[in-house]
């Protein structure tokens, strides 16, 4: 019994049960393997096998261009269902784009140019029924921070611009290349809660900042922290502006009110969606009745008539500026890409269907390159624009296409009609829409239910609202990270005991009832053996083992004699893991103890058997289960109380 390939075990109803070891596998096919379960675990080249070429020369279009799968199947109820949806996010985009671009200090009519090609572009690549492309808050100002640090918008407001388009070129150069090489993983490392305090220290810092526009002043701070907004506010008492904020007041108020009233009215939810066009027009108007430019109160003035022009020729390749574009594009490429992606499934789980995030890191990606190419600045798929699309019952993505031909038509014909649009209502469309993202719920959620995770939200707010964004997204991914080393470095491991009444053995620090075998210690380790904790398992399992025989000690009760390692929860283990077993076994051979081993994972008992640890500690002294390890040991404890035994820790089960 026991050889190379099994360890072999029998229960007392003489029934045999083999912890088998895997066929070897070649390391070429096994790197292979775990390649393609790393970069495809979907298997995209699946649906191609077994088709003639014409076939897959389609079903390769439609993979790059889902419209060409869903248009065929369009008809007359989906057009009527998208219409209603795009004129709605329209509404909503038109004021938004130019609330947004005024944020990133950029001129106003790129809010209206990057609600027009891009979500054309989304529309044939995106697969998200749901999602409504266009500029984002959290996106308009870390370009507005990082680049301002490089160029003053102010003094030189050709050269930020550029640097903007150069930004968007590369954040859509990274989207595209992630989804591309399948690396979409790389996003999960910002964690829900990373993400959460990330978002509300960013919403709290922009609307800091409409403060400017609020109070009527010209002279603001360039920096996002807490203190120096504040600073630069309360420096300028003297030249706050009171028609400004008693207006800007109001149309946050108004804004708050059509929200609330949405919200406890869902099928009312075009009110709230309609309340930013609204405040744009009332506002507009009220300035060109009263003339309250000539009182305070800041317009955008002239908007440039005409679609989208060409901006290929003014992206920015030269040093020192191209470092810069760089590291914007790539942070708030990310940022983009962890928002949209997030929204796109949120939405996909409410209609029962399924989005690949690889495709819509191309399609963010491919948006995004052409954006820069034609006047537009960093796009994704927003939360509050995507809930309006989903509310509004759009069916497809041809939403976006409807939205993209009334912000089209807005450019043709109506900008004009903008230019008595005062600043403060830009700024109370801001301040509304950021107060949803500032999500205090969720972190009392947290904080209910992981303190770590609390940490790490509380941590990422506080490096956004006091420090800068870019000092937020750094601490929460590296606390995130810590969390994970942690983890990684610290498994826990427990010390198992007997249900009464049943052959179920539990963590006696959950169920306070199971009872310790008398004489067998049972623990259970909960990660994976690698070199980073190694050592540490090693220690703690001593130390286990040193406070089970001080308790049995001090009881009086039978010595300890085995100490069983329930490996279930081990997938994996690597030669430092393998070196610490070897040397563990030695340390309990030393104490006159007998390791017994339960159910290691297939490649645990492949490395074992490779490295001759099987062989070491006998193939008979691995068990499938904790319930067949302990009638094994108990029936050596009887035979060793009724009959010494010669050699019990090389005989194992075959000496009883």
């Amino acid at each position: 019994m026991g050889n190379a390939d099994c360890a072999s075990t029998m229960n007392v109803e003489g029934v045999a049960h083999r912890v088998a070891v895997p066929p070897p596998v070649p390391f070429f096919k096994s790197l292979k393997n775990s390649m393609k379960e790393t970069f495809f675990p979907d298997d995209p080249l699946k649906k191609f096998k077994n088709q003639p070429a014409s076939k897959r020369v389609v079903l390769g279009l439609q993979h790059f261009f889902p419209i060409l799968e869903w248009a065929p199947r369009y008809n007359v109820q989906f057009l009527k269902s998208d219409l209603i949806a795009g004129i709605t996010i329209a509404s909503l985009a038109i004021p938004q784009g130019i609330s947004y671009a005024k944020l990133a200090n950029l001129p106003p009519i790129l809010g209206l140019y990057s609600s027009f090609i891009p979500p054309l572009v989304y529309a044939m690549m995106g697969s998200s029924r749901d999602l409504a492309v266009g500029t984002v808050a959290v996106g308009s100002l870390l370009m507005a921070s990082m680049l301002g640090r490089e160029v003053n918008p102010n003094d030189n407001p050709k050269l930020f611009l550029h640097l903007a388009f150069t930004a968007t070129f590369f954040a859509g150069v990274l989207q595209a290349s992630l989804g591309l090489f399948r690396l979409g993983f790389i996003v999960d490392f910002l964690s829900h809660a990373a993400i959460v305090g990330f978002m509300g220290g960013a919403a709290t810092v922009v609307c800091l900042q409409q403060l400017k526009s609020i109070l009527g002043l010209e002279h603001f701070t360039h920096e996002a922290d807490l203190v120096s907004v504040m600073r630069s506010v309360f420096s300028q008492t003297h030249q706050w502006r009171w028609e400004s904020a008693v207006l800007g007041c109001c149309f946050i108020f108004f804004l708050l009110v059509t929200r609330y009233f949405s919200k406890q009215r869902p099928k009312f939810f075009w009110v709230s969606a309609m309340a930013p066009l609204t405040s744009v027009v009332l506002g507009s108007v009220l300035v060109y009745v009263t003339h309250a430019e000539k009182h305070g109160v800041q317009v955008i003035g002239d908007l440039k008539k005409g679609l989208n022009p060409p901006s290929a020729t003014d992206l920015v390749f030269v040093s020192p500026y191209m470092g810069t574009a760089i590291k914007t594009g790539f942070v708030t490429g990310i940022i983009a890409l962890a928002e949209g992606i997030a929204v796109g499934r949120s939405f996909a789980m409410f209609k029962h269907y399924h989005i690949d995030g690889n495709k819509e890191m191309i399609a963010f990606g491919t948006m995004n390159i052409f954006g820069s190419f034609t006047s537009c600045y960093l796009t994704t798929g927003p939360f509050s624009r995507s809930a309006v699309n989903y509310n509004a019952g759009c069916k497809s993505a041809a939403s976006n296409i409807i939205m993209s031909i009334a912000v089209m038509l807005t450019l043709l014909f109506l900008t004009p009609l903008f230019h008595y649009t005062p600043l403060v209502v830009l700024s109370a469309i801001i301040v509304s829409a950021m107060l949803g993202l500032i999500d205090y719920q969720a972190a009392i959620h947290l904080w209910k239910i992981d303190k770590f995770d609390f940490l790490v939200c509380i941590s990422a707010y506080i490096g956004v609202v006091f420090g800068s964004v870019e000092m937020g997204l750094v601490i929460a991914v590296a606390i995130s990270l810590l969390r994970v080393l942690l983890f990684v470095a610290r498994p826990r491991t427990f010390v198992q005991g007997n249900i009464p009444n049943s052959a179920v053995y539990r963590n006696v620090e959950q169920y306070p009832n199971a009872h310790h075998v008398p004489g067998i210690l049972i623990l259970e380790i909960d990660a994976p053996i690698y070199f980073a904790n190694a050592s540490y398992l090693r220690e703690r399992i001593t130390r286990w083992i040193d406070e089970e025989e001080e308790r049995i000690k001090a009881t009086g009760k039978t010595n300890l004699q085995y100490v069983i390692m329930d490996m279930t929860a081990v997938g994996n283990i690597d030669t430092s893991g393998i070196s610490m077993l070897d040397e563990f076994k030695k340390s309990v051979d030393r104490r006159g103890l007998q390791l017994v081993l339960v159910n290691p994972g297939g490649e645990v008992m492949k490395k074992l058997n490779k490295s001759k640890f099987l062989d070491e500690i006998g193939h008979t002294w691995i068990y499938l289960t904790v319930e067949e390890a302990v009638e094994a040991c108990n029936l050596m404890l009887d035979a060793h109380k009724s009959k010494p035994m010669k050699d019990e820790k090389s005989e194992g089960w075959n000496s009883v």
